[in-house]
């Protein structure tokens, strides 16, 4: 029984999108910048400050109000925090209710975003469903965006009209961690696992999985590739046994590899098609 599908043409569409930041140059911004977006003086951020934002995942950490009390109408979901992403001229939302996003430009220290626009999915708790319009709100009006870097982990401020304060820890996106931008690959995975042999853990049961390939509108396109065990986890993938899916994933290769582990990192970006298997 097939329960969950996503509109292929939007999973590629979205592979389109180039990543900001490769690990060297954000981590030479990083050491060498302590920026505060918001000087007075100049109309548009530095490149090296939109390289930098566009190198890390922004989760938010703490929000206040004017009266330096918690906002808790950003916090629904204390495991996944709003997460913000810079990358080609837009920023998208994560996190919340729906995932939202639009395009964006930094002036005299300040956000300004275009309408947002989101996808259309109803949450039955009313907390989640609020949480799109809360975050929202503060996301326009141009609120003031300090960035602050250093060698370790880089912090972002944004402060609203209202004088409301969000702030973001910044974590490495896959293309900062790895040093450079993965290659797009289609993946399916089968609902079981498979026995396969690892010296260190007796009895590991691995991910059965094949490559798969679409055209430009969707659709399948050539032959799978043969079905094999994968000997590592895929980033971000969590399995279900029964449930088989199509997933979307970044391939990164691993410079200076040991040799006797993997010469490539699997991170999952979309999960694009899922059917329940029966037994």
């Amino acid at each position: 029984m097939k329960y969950r599908l996503l509109l292929l043409p939007l999973a590629l569409a979205a592979c389109s999108q180039t990543p900001q930041a490769s690990g060297p140059a954000a981590s030479a911004t990083a050491t060498t910048a302590t920026t505060a977006m918001s000087a007075a003086g100049a109309a548009a951020a530095p490149a090296a400050d939109i390289r930098l934002l566009g190198a890390y995942h922004w989760q938010l950490t703490n929000a206040t109000d004017s009266t330096g009390q918690r906002i808790d109408a950003l916090f629904v979901r204390p495991d996944k925090p709003i997460q913000l992403d810079f990358s080609a001229g837009r920023l998208s939302v994560s996190n919340s209710c729906n995932n939202l996003g639009g395009g964006y430009n930094i002036n005299n220290g300040r956000l300004q975003m275009s309408p947002m626009v989101s996808t259309m999915m109803a949450c039955f708790d009313p907390a989640l469903a609020a949480l799109d319009d809360a975050i929202t709100q503060r996301l326009q009006g141009s609120p003031r965006l300090n960035l602050q870097a250093d060698a370790n982990t880089p912090h972002l401020q944004l402060i609203t009209e209202r004088r409301d304060t969000l702030s973001f820890t910044g974590l490495p996106t896959p293309e900062t961690r790895y040093g450079g931008p993965g290659q797009t690959v289609f993946m399916e995975v089968a609902a079981h696992t498979v026995p396969c042999h690892h010296p260190l853990m007796p009895g590991k049961q691995c991910l059965q999985v094949r490559e798969r390939h679409f055209d430009k509108n969707g659709l399948p396109a050539g032959t799978p590739g043969a079905w094999h065990p994968l000997y590592q986890d895929i980033d971000g993938y969590t399995h279900e046994p029964g449930i088989r899916n199509v997933i979307r994933v970044k391939r990164f290769a691993i410079r200076n590899a040991p040799a006797d582990a993997p010469s490539v990192a699997y991170v999952l970006d979309l999960v694009v098609e899922s059917h329940q298997v029966s037994q």
